[in-house]
């Protein structure tokens, strides 16, 4: 499997790149987890959607990956700014509740959302606030090597100071002359009043105020770290001073990937990430979906329907699908009609899988067709193209589609079994029941009553039979409409009657 070529899009280089791990086939892979001061939201969906699409897919190829998503309970401010409060701590304060406790909530709730797309957990996933001691470890060698100085018990990295010699605004590609500029009346308003010497810095370590909850001992003051470090010195724990990709969402791109790259550099003398991957948004009407903006809907909301913007509930996998569809770097806007969209290829893609599980090749290929051999081959060889290049699940599942044509007709009789050659099948049927299982993680969805759901279709497709034999279409008919009112249709077809989710 390691033969596969693999091509990622390198924010740092605007370029498709060759895969090449540092030290295959291990990978390491940092995914920046969520701030959990609230419920996750479908902005928060698609990177952790995207990213485990990846490690299924890079673990599917033959690596071995080392997938580490944090969280943050810590550090992280109002408008990921260096001043203001705490996230945390503020619904801490509104909810008059401990911040611990805002965070095991959230955390929890989080995790439960993650459950419900069938993400799978990272392998490891550290929290800020258990990882102070290597904070504070790498902000001293960030002084020592003259990139931060201390200012009334806080810390700050000096960014034109590193960028003598370093290039800040590489990845995000901004120009350190422009920052400067463009930061000239927030000078003005500095000079004389403020710790920070220039505009551009950012906070490693905060003096906490005595309003601030959440403080720890350091040697510069009791109080917290920044945002930018916690997932510097986290990363550099569990993967190394250097590692293959870091995943995260296109907002982070600047200031906090920026930072992380100047902090590891600041203290090491390197660059951490060789390959940093991003998502695109998801948006609202054009606007990025965000709980800063207001224009958010919570996962619980979309599988519930519980939000006015929403003309029904979603399940889970609707929502997986929904964000598949689209190629991980291309926007992705929200609208019922989009999601009714997906809800019913999701079914389509399940119904297939279900036909699949169901099929066995009777043996006879005397009139096995090449023509229809190559068709399979070509699809399963698109779907992992597809893959391969940058990662475009959309391709990937176009390619499906097309397997799932071939499935349908042989179903349905159009396609004679004599046809379908034994390997053919079994390439269909690997091929297709790999992508949607293993590497898309779409499964389906029985509710509760997953169980017996199978049994009660079984006996149900009896009495339907034993109707139509009996020429009780009144029956057949009462059947149908009662079945199709619960989400599910009856297949007649020449090979047999069946059921499938109504699409």
């Amino acid at each position: 499997m390691l033969s596969h070529q693999l091509f990622i899009y390198n924010t740092l280089s605007r370029q498709k790149e060759l895969f090449e791990p540092i030290n295959a086939p291990h990978v390491g892979l940092y995914v920046c987890g969520p701030t959990v001061y609230g419920e996750a939201h479908l902005g928060h969906a698609r990177p952790y959607v995207t990213f485990d699409v990846l490690n299924r897919f890079l673990t599917h190829i033959g690596y071995k990956v080392r997938y580490v998503r944090n969280i943050t309970d810590v550090g992280h401010l109002e408008n990921d700014a260096d001043e203001g409060e705490d996230k945390i701590a503020k619904k801490a304060r509104l909810e008059q509740l401990e911040p611990m406790e805002i965070v095991e909530l959230y955390t929890n709730s989080f995790h439960e959302s993650m459950r419900m797309l069938n993400n799978n957990h990272p392998g490891i996933e550290p929290r800020a606030s258990g990882h102070i001691p290597e904070q504070i470890e790498m902000i001293q060698r960030i002084i020592d090597n003259g990139f931060a100085y201390e200012s009334n018990g806080s810390v700050y990295f000096d960014v034109i100071n590193y960028s003598k010699t370093n290039d800040y605004g590489k990845l995000s590609g901004r120009v350190i002359e422009d920052l400067i500029a463009g930061a000239g009346n927030e000078r003005r308003v500095l000079e004389g009043q403020e710790e920070k010497r220039n505009p551009e810095d950012f906070a490693l370590w905060k003096k906490a105020d005595p309003r601030h909850i959440m403080r720890w001992q350091s040697p510069w003051s009791e109080g917290f770290p920044g945002w930018h470090i916690e997932c510097s010195a986290m990363s550099r724990k569990y993967l190394g001073e250097t590692f293959d990709i870091h995943g995260g969402g296109m907002d982070l791109v600047f200031p906090h990937h920026e930072s992380e790259i100047a902090q590891s550099k600041g203290s090491c003398g390197h660059a951490p990430v060789k390959y940093w991957m991003h998502n695109n948004m998801i948006t609202i009407n054009g606007r990025k979906m965000g709980k800063s903006l207001g224009n958010f809907i919570t996962l619980k909301e979309f599988f519930t329907g519980s939000n006015a913007l929403l003309d029904q509930a979603y399940s889970p996998m609707t929502i997986r699908f929904f964000i598949l569809q689209a190629h991980y770097r291309s926007t992705l806007d929200f609208s019922n009609d989009a999601l009714k969209a997906a809800e019913k290829a999701y079914k389509r893609i399940i119904n297939g899988l279900r036909s699949l599980k169901q099929m066995q090749h009777p043996g006879a290929t005397e009139n096995e067709s090449a023509e229809l051999t190559e068709r399979i081959n070509n699809a399963a060889k698109q779907a992992y193209e597809g893959m391969n290049d940058d990662m475009n699940t959309a391709i990937a599942l176009a390619s499906l589609f097309e397997l799932l044509k071939i499935v349908n007709s042989i179903k349905g009789g159009q396609i004679a079994w004599e046809t379908v050659g034994i390997d053919a099948f079994e390439k269909l049927k690997s091929t297709y029941t790999t992508f949607v299982e293993d590497i898309f993680g779409l499964i389906e969805e029985k509710g509760k009553s997953a169980g017996m759901l199978d049994l009660l279709m079984d006996t149900i497709l009896e009495s339907y039979k034993s109707a139509k034999e009996r020429k009780d279409y009144a029956l057949v008919d009462a059947i149908r409409a009662k079945i199709k009112s619960e989400g599910l249709v009856i297949k007649d077809a020449k090979t047999g009657i069946s059921w499938d989710y109504e699409e």
